[in-house]
């Protein structure tokens, strides 16, 4: 999200002689656009489960006014491009991750709660065509899990029609074993309480998948999306006792909400 800095000059006018004086530059604050949102999910009660619930979440970013909004899929953190060409970004970035409440499912009974997760890093996005586009995401947890996360993800975009996108490719992520024994490790006293042998998550790859995603614009501020999102749980997550006995390494996510742009101005 890049922005260019708005300045005015202003010409002030003689009242009395009705001649005007000189030009005089001032300063004018750019301004911003705020886009801000809400989506319903159609997802797993946990990861790695089988059975499904509806979530909401908040959408939210910004740019400076005069720039494009930015493409944006399911899968991406919230970030601000900090450097950008007209191909990279790259830029602070920001995940969190939901709770994850041993009251969720009865699959969950004897694991206890997981807290809500912060997850804070770097992406790196680069377009090689106007259709193409690849980014990167690093990020460490803080909260609910203290390991380090990273994503990477390929869309092509197509523009349909001036007010119609539509866009997919292929994910793959990869964890270390502090991110992921949360949510897929049972220690010894949560074995005793839910049935379920010792495990113990270790790092490596994460997940495979790809996902789809259509967007329409019905006036410039305001627009609705409908994606899908499909992951394959790899390695120690998918082995994970809790996802064999009592889950589904296949984890599908749809989504469908709506985004409105604001414009302000810079007040700082």
């Amino acid at each position: 999200m890049t922005v260019l800095a708005l300045a005015g000059t202003a010409a002030a006018a003689d009242i009395g002689t009705g001649y005007p004086t000189k030009a005089t530059p001032t300063a004018a604050k750019p301004e911003w656009i705020a886009t801000l949102g809400l989506e319903g999910r159609v997802e797993s009660e946990f990861v790695g489960g089988d059975t499904y619930t509806v979530r909401a979440a908040p959408i939210f970013g910004f740019r400076r006014a005069g720039t494009p909004e930015q493409f944006r899929a399911p899968r991406d953190g919230a970030g601000i491009a900090v450097f950008e060409t007209q191909q990279l970004k790259i830029g602070p970035n920001l995940k969190i991750r939901a709770q994850r409440k041993e009251s969720d499912s009865s699959a969950l009974y004897g694991l206890g709660d997981v807290d809500w997760a912060v997850e804070a890093g770097v992406f790196v996005e680069y377009w090689w065509a106007p259709w193409l586009r690849t980014r990167g995401e690093l990020r460490q947890g803080f909260g609910g899990h203290q390991g380090q996360v990273a994503d990477l993800t390929a869309d092509f975009v197509v523009p349909v029609t001036p007010a119609l996108t539509l866009s997919g490719g292929p994910r793959v992520s990869f964890a270390t074993g502090k991110a992921l024994e949360p949510y897929f490790g049972i220690d010894y006293w949560q074995s005793f309480w839910s049935g379920l042998p010792v495990y113990d998550a270790k790092g490596g790859l994460y997940s495979v998948g790809a996902g789809a995603q259509a967007r329409y614009f019905w006036t410039p501020e305001f627009a609705t999306h409908v994606y899908v999102e499909y992951q394959r749980l790899m390695d120690s997550a998918a082995d994970s006792p809790l996802v064999t006995q009592r889950g589904s390494p296949d984890q599908v996510t749809i989504g469908f909400g709506f985004t409105r742009a604001f414009t302000f101005q810079q007040f700082w």
